[in-house]
Order: structure tokens, then C-alpha cells, then sequence
């Protein structure tokens, strides 16, 4: 049956390719033979592997310089994340508090978890809403504690006359000051004199002195008032010697600041047993904490004068009776630990740093870890973003930060409860906030590079996160280390004044003196009043038992 032709398509004629001509170079003379063929075919494929390699070479070297600059464009935005955060140290606030909870669950638009809302939302115990004012605000009352002198307005005898009555009323408070006053205690010492005859019938004079009262600094011109004032004044205040001997000079007095030096060094050997009581007073407790921070000692043996040395802090003992001792030593070895810890059992609480961790290895002591240092780190990452960042987003460091305040948050919410039932609150809503932390941690760190801040902080996170739970175990313990900070800061601040310590013995000195005024801030006591009353006491002490009442928590300031 033939096909019609009108439903088969219409077959194409072949087009016929136009010959290309060859250029005469192009042209490959190819002799006659097989053995000629084969060598032109060998030759022809060592030219093409020739040029394989060099297009490899090329490559390579191409891949290699990309790499580099891979490696300089992330080392380029490293040190540009470091200097945006140098300059928010400089010129951006330095608090860490943060006001409001902010976005508090925003990271659930990037993490997709509407069902974590859910559940946080019931222990959320605080909202961005303000907080009502409570009391009727206005100006606070002066303390009662402040010594008053009344001042009686009276009426003239014309306008009182015919009056059944009068009486005052306390209608306006001052608060004054008495400013610094320079004046010299001369002691009059009685003297008896008694008339004798021996046995000659010969009569002899015998004369008895009134005892001198003790001084701390036997032969110093110095009172116990005014030892207290340069304590108090150099210590807590953070005022240098030189300046304390201008406001001297200024007032009549005549001290130097060399002479006031040397009365510093000598009072702190007097006041050594104090301090060792309060290291047996730490020691005995189950909970120390510990920080450190740089000095400079300018006549530190077989160190450099630009050398680091150190001032280490521990705070422990009872929550009533905290005993915060202060201590020098050239070194940041893991030997410091090691003398400071020796004897003590318990918990230990530190930042990073692992010279701590030969002393708890050596003495079985449980290590805990600082929550505020590992928010510092995902802060710092904060400050340092860009500032055309992409609005409406959220970074890797605001989800870490976010989701670190719902800890706090809840250590706020139950800090008024008792050790028992604030273990029990943390088990039931920090150990759950933890472990989503953890989690988010272990399924980003990956993605971030590591020499970056986020990365930096990711990397704190893993490696610190036994100890950084380990808050949960007890409910005596503390989220963070921030007390031991919070000790360690007016030495920090004193040392801006002050600058350097001449000697060790200048500095072992120091250490001392802020470890008994500190101590007696933490226990509620104004250090002067101790001071002026602990030193005059100090030198009738003579034995252990007459020194512990000197203790900050023990004596009787009446």
C-alpha cells in the first residue's frame, strides 16, 4: 500500500560542507610508514600532555592565589570586627546590663521553633514592659545610722507669751560634712613621786610613770586616727601618697609620702594574723571564688619592669561572714593555685583561665565556670558587627545573647528563695533553657569561622560547658563570678591612680590592706570606723583569741 505523500514529511537535502581550506602551517607533513606515524603520534602527545601539565600548573597556582586571598579577606574582616569593637570599648557604653529583655524570642523567626515560644513563654518572668514605680518616689530619707545635732529654732518671749504650751517638731533635715581637720594629740603622762629612807635612815626619791597607752607603730608620730585616714584614703578611695600629702600639707600637717610608705609596709606585718585567720576562715567554707588582674611592680627581682605580675582574689566563706583576701605573686602559674587552694575542699569558681586546674585536679575540688564571661564574649561579637547590617535579622551572637538572658532572667526571679528551692527552680527551667543552648551551639559552631568573635565565643561555649552548669548542682552557688569581679574592681580602679608599686614588699602590703578594707565593706561596716577602732585594739592583742574578735564579723565597734 503506498503511503500518502502528503502526510509523510519531506526528506532534507544534505547540505554539503564547504572545504576549509588549509593554511600552509596548519598542514602536518606525514611521511610514509608506520614507524613514522608512530613517533609523529608520540611526539604530537608529549606536546598535548605539555601542555595539560601547564594548564594544570596554571590552575593550580590560580586555586593557590585563591586561597590566599580567601585567607586575607577573612583575616581582613577578623580585624575589622576587632577594631569595631575597640572602638565600642572607647566610645560606646560599657555596662553589661541589659535594660528590657529586648528581643527576648526573636531568634524563633530564623530557628523555626514556634513550639519554644510556647513552652518559654510560661517562665517568662519578665516582660519589656517598664516596671511600676513602688513607694511615693521623691527624694530618700538621710539614714538613721548618721549621728544627729539639733539645732532648736526657738520664739521670741513677745511671741510665745500667753501660750499653754510649747514643743518642737522636726521639719527640715541637712545633711553636713565636717571636712578634714589636722591637729596634734600631746599625751601628759602623770608622774608620782615617793620619798624613802633605807636603812642608813638616807632618804631617796622613787618616781612611778602613768603606763603610756600602745600604738600599733611603736615610736611612730602617726595616730591611730590618722593610720586609718591614709588606710581608708589609699585603699578604698584610691587616692596616691602624693596626694595625700598635699591635702596633709594643705590642713598643717607634715608627712611624706615616704614616711607614710614605710608606715604602710610596717602595719601590715602587724596585721598578717588577721589575714591568716581569714584564710583558715575561707578555707573552712565548701564554695570559694577566685579572680586575678595585672600590677606592676617596678623592683621585682629577675623581672622586667614592663613584666606582668599579678594580684590574685578569692572570696569565700559564710554568705553572713565573707572574707575576701587579696594576694601578690610575680607569677600566674598554676603554683599560685595550688598555695592559695592548699587545705580546701568544695566548690571553686574562676573564669577560663586553667591555671586553676592543677589545684582542683590536687585537691579534689569541683571547678565551676563564669556564665558572664561567656555573654561577654557573644557582647563583644554584638559590638563589633557591622552597623549596615541587615535590619530585621538576627546575628549568631544575638540569638546567643538572647537566649543567655532567659537564664539570668530566671536567676532573677529566683533570687529570693532558699538554696533548696533554688536548685529545685533551676532543675525544673535552667537545666531545660541550658540544654536548647547546648544543642543550638553544637549545630552552628560548624558554621562559624573560628578565629571570628562569634567563633571565639562558640569555642568558650564547648569548651567551658561542664563548668559552666555545674551552677545547677547546688542551689548555694552562683550563676556567675561577678562577686570575685565585683572584689577585684577597686583595686582596679585604685591602680589607675596609683599606677605601679615600688617593691614587692609595697605590694604584698597593698594586698593586706585591701583585703581587711574590702572585707570589712562586704560585712557591712564602714572602714574607717574599723580601722580607727581595730588598730587601737590591735596592740593589746596577745593571743589568737584576742585577735579574732578584731575579725570584721566579730568586733564591737562601740
Amino acid at each position: 500500500m503506498k503511503s500518502d505523500d502528503k502526510t509523510q514529511p519531506k526528506r532534507q537535502k544534505p547540505t554539503k560542507k564547504k572545504a576549509v581550506p588549509l593554511h600552509p602551517e596548519n598542514m602536518i607533513d606525514i611521511p610514509s610508514g608506520e614507524t613514522a606515524l608512530r613517533e609523529i603520534i608520540a611526539e604530537q602527545s608529549a606536546i598535548l600532555q605539555e601542555k595539560e601539565q601547564s594548564i594544570l600548573s596554571k590552575n593550580d597556582i590560580i586555586d593557590q592565589k585563591t586561597l590566599v586571598i580567601d585567607s586575607l579577606k577573612d583575616r581582613v574582616a577578623a580585624l575589622e570586627e576587632y577594631l569595631r569593637l575597640e572602638r565600642a570599648r572607647s566610645y560606646g557604653r560599657s555596662s553589661e546590663k541589659h535594660p528590657g529583655q529586648g528581643h527576648l524570642f526573636d531568634e524563633v523567626e530564623l530557628e523555626g521553633s514556634q513550639g519554644e515560644v510556647e513552652d518559654t513563654l510560661e517562665d517568662k518572668p519578665c516582660t519589656s514592659e517598664p516596671k511600676k514605680k513602688t513607694g511615693n518616689g521623691g527624694r530618700k530619707p538621710l539614714s538613721p545610722s548618721i549621728p544627729r545635732e539639733q539645732v532648736h529654732i526657738k520664739l521670741s518671749d513677745e511671741a510665745k507669751e500667753g501660750a499653754i504650751d510649747t514643743f518642737f517638731s522636726v521639719v527640715k533635715e541637712e545633711l553636713d560634712i565636717v571636712p578634714a581637720k589636722v591637729r596634734v594629740i600631746e599625751y601628759l603622762q602623770e608622774k608620782a613621786v615617793f620619798s624613802t629612807t633605807d636603812q642608813d635612815n638616807n632618804t631617796k626619791r622613787k618616781i612611778i610613770n602613768a603606763p603610756l597607752p600602745k600604738h600599733p607603730l611603736q615610736g611612730s608620730i602617726g595616730s591611730v586616727g590618722l593610720l586609718a585616714y591614709i588606710i581608708v584614703a589609699k585603699y578604698c578611695d584610691g587616692l596616691p601618697l602624693y596626694r595625700l600629702e598635699n591635702i596633709l600639707q594643705r590642713y598643717g600637717g607634715s608627712i611624706t609620702r615616704t614616711t607614710m610608705a614605710n608606715w604602710v609596709i610596717r602595719l601590715s606585718a602587724e596585721l598578717q594574723p588577721l589575714t591568716n585567720l581569714m584564710r583558715e576562715h575561707q578555707l573552712s567554707h565548701n564554695y570559694l571564688q577566685a579572680d586575678e588582674t595585672r600590677i606592676q611592680v617596678l623592683k621585682e627581682p629577675d623581672k622586667a619592669i614592663t613584666s606582668d605580675k599579678y594580684m590574685w582574689v578569692t572570696l569565700g566563706g559564710p554568705p553572713n561572714q565573707p572574707a575576701i583576701l587579696f594576694d601578690y605573686d610575680p607569677s600566674r602559674s598554676k603554683a599560685v593555685p595550688l598555695r592559695l587552694m592548699e587545705g580546701f575542699s568544695g566548690y571553686l569558681q574562676t573564669d577560663g583561665y586553667a591555671g586553676y586546674d592543677a589545684a582542683c585536679v590536687a585537691y579534689n575540688i569541683t571547678h565551676l565556670g563564669c556564665m558572664d564571661h561567656l555573654r561577654r564574649k557573644f557582647t563583644d561579637a554584638q559590638k563589633a558587627q557591622p552597623k549596615n547590617a541587615t535590619k530585621g535579622t538576627l546575628s549568631k551572637a544575638d540569638i546567643a545573647v538572647n537566649k543567655l538572658k532567659k537564664l539570668y532572667a530566671i536567676e532573677q526571679s529566683i533570687k529570693h528563695l532558699s538554696p533548696e528551692e533554688k536548685h529545685e527552680a533551676r532543675q525544673k527551667r535552667s537545666v531545660p533553657a541550658l540544654e536548647d543552648f547546648k544543642c543550638w551551639v553544637d549545630k552552628d559552631a560548624p558554621k562559624i569561622p573560628s578565629d571570628s568573635l562569634t567563633g571565639k565565643a562558640f569555642g568558650y561555649a564547648i569548651n567551658q560547658w561542664p563548668k559552666l552548669i555545674r551552677y545547677c548542682d547546688d542551689g548555694n552557688l552562683h550563676i556567675s563570678n561577678i562577686r570575685a569581679e565585683n572584689a577585684i574592681r577597686p583595686f582596679v580602679i585604685g591602680r589607675k591612680n596609683w599606677l605601679f608599686a615600688d617593691t614587692p614588699k609595697g605590694a604584698r602590703a597593698s594586698a593586706t590592706l585591701y583585703s581587711l578594707v574590702e572585707t570589712a565593706k562586704a560585712n557591712g561596716i564602714e572602714p574607717y570606723e574599723y580601722f580607727r577602732v581595730m588598730l587601737a585594739r590591735l596592740a593589746y592583742a596577745e593571743n589568737v583569741e584576742d585577735v579574732e574578735k578584731l575579725l570584721p564579723w566579730n568586733i564591737d565597734l562601740k
